[in-house]
């Protein structure tokens, strides 16, 4: 049925990076911290009105980030609704490893780990 031409190719982990998008971290990171959120929602029984009151945003903000739609929120803002929610946040930076003196700088990952 598929024959000898089928390939398997293994994703990256960032479905971004896989298709190509720019800023592809950054796009991993808002994805899951909306998702933390929408959790973190249905976890306290919150119904999309009330969330919104306790977040200082509208009960459509509450939808669009439920739905993935985060192009009006900044990592900043999703940080700010993630500790409002009373999730804590802890930020580790770390210097870029060692590299040759002719290698160019490369850019530096954003990475998020729950748990």
């Amino acid at each position: 049925m598929f024959g000898d031409e089928t390939k398997i190719i293994s994703g990256s982990g960032n479905v971004f990076a896989d298709i190509g998008l720019p800023d592809a971290d950054d796009r991993l990171t808002k994805a899951r911290l909306a998702s933390l959120i929408g959790e973190t929602i249905a976890d306290l029984g919150l119904s999309q009105t009330v969330a919104a009151k306790l977040l200082g945003i509208t009960q459509p903000d509450v939808s669009n980030l439920l739905r993935g739609r985060l192009s009006g929120f900044s990592l900043e803002r999703l940080f700010g609704l993630v500790r409002t929610l009373g999730n804590d946040i802890e930020i580790i930076i770390r210097p870029p490893k060692r590299r040759e003196a002719t290698e160019s700088p490369r850019q530096g990952r954003t990475r998020m780990m729950v748990g």
